[in-house]
């Protein structure tokens, strides 16, 4: 299969893992170049993978280049995803795909508009921790959807990032940070979301950040950083959520899903593979095999490689643009739900991704 050429701006934290997984694990993309407003961030990531620093317009102006990554930070993700796509580039966003709904859906009514295609992370779903946990639902073997869990909470990430002021600006907080990995994976679980209900707060208008090279300075928040909430799904299920940067600790799973027949333990949705642990009513956990590919590593550009794949064989790729703008939108929902004091029912919906076939990841693979 002809190679599809990808430009990549953005070559900040997160780059690294999409670049070793890009050059390492999927023979389609060809990365014709890597931009950033940071020139020398660009130049030093260039240099480390072998690669060649370009500017932002050249990328853009590159007749090779049919797909933009867009790397940068969550509030320009929507006016480089514009650029691209007024370049005729199909692009794929880190998540969210973007700060809020009305922004996510001008890029997706744009794109739309085009003839273009968007797409954006998380693509941990396609994991094969993932991907067995939906073949096991898809297979009946919990019963009827009833409900679940999906937790992520920790003390903030002031910790370990270098630059941690964003998670704490408009576009950031936890729920726009890590929701999009737990949500996105549940609706590709259960189906899409209904209707939300929920609660954000503030406990702090500061945060103090303890790690280099930056430690000591103190950052203000302007986001809520503890969100609890429900997903009422359309199959009926209804599912706990909580995301938080203001936890010391806890004894949660990441992501529980309940059945009538039974329960599944689902891997952390930050990681393509993990342990997927199933409880059939009246029994015991018991560690289910995780046979299917991609669960032994870090996979980040996997959802490029399948929207590579779908280019050229005229296919719906399943990271899509509409899976992003719902899952963008309850995201935003939850905020709403706070705010007015009532459940919020959702405008979009989204189809269930295609599952990940055998005969698409040997094409991915090159076999």
């Amino acid at each position: 299969m002809e190679r599809v050429g990808i430009g990549i701006i953005g070559c900040g934290n997160i780059s690294g893992a999409y670049l070793k997984a890009m050059t390492s694990a999927f023979p389609i993309l060809d990365i014709r170049g890597l931009a950033d407003l940071n020139r020398e961030l660009a130049e030093a990531k260039a240099k480390e993978f072998n690669l060649q620093a370009r500017s932002v317009e050249e990328l853009l102006a590159d007749p090779r280049v049919e797909i933009i990554v867009n790397l940068t930070i969550p509030k320009a993700h929507v006016a480089v995803g514009l650029q691209a796509l007024e370049a005729g580039k199909h692009t794929y966003s880190e998540k969210p795909l973007g700060i809020n709904f009305a922004e996510g859906k001008k890029l997706a009514d744009t794109a739309k508009a085009r003839g273009l295609r968007i797409g954006a992370a998380p693509d941990t779903f396609l994991g094969g921790g993932h991907q067995t946990a939906r073949t096991l639902i898809d297979d009946g073997v919990i019963g009827i959807p009833v409900g679940g869990t999906a937790t992520f909470m920790c003390p903030g990430h002031e910790r370990w990032h270098p630059n941690p002021a964003f998670y704490y600006e408009v576009g950031g907080g936890p729920m726009l940070d890590m929701g999009p990995y737990y949500i996105t994976d549940l609706v590709n679980l259960l189906g899409p979301v209904a209707k939300v209900a929920g609660f954000a707060i503030t406990p702090r208008n500061e945060r103090i950040i303890t790690s280099e090279p930056r430690n000591g300075e103190r950052i203000p928040v302007h986001i809520p950083t503890h969100v609890a909430g429900v997903m009422a799904f359309a199959n009926g299920a209804v599912v706990q959520i909580g995301m938080s940067f203001d936890v010391a600790g806890h004894k949660h799973v990441p992501l529980e899903v309940y059945g009538t027949e039974g329960t599944l333990i689902v891997p952390d949705p930050n990681h393509f593979g993990g342990a997927v642990e199933y409880l059939k009513k009246g029994g015991q956990f018991e560690d289910q095999p995780v046979t299917l590919p991609y669960a032994d590593g870090n996979y980040r550009s996997l959802g490029v490689a399948d929207l590579a794949h779908a280019v050229r064989s005229n296919r719906p790729h399943r990271a899509s643009g509409d899976l992003a703008l719902h899952v963008l939108e309850v995201m935003e929902a939850f905020q709403k739900a706070s705010d007015t004091g009532s459940t919020v029912t959702l405008t979009t919906t989204t189809e269930r991704p295609a599952p990940l076939s055998q005969s698409l990841v040997d094409g991915m693979l090159g076999k």
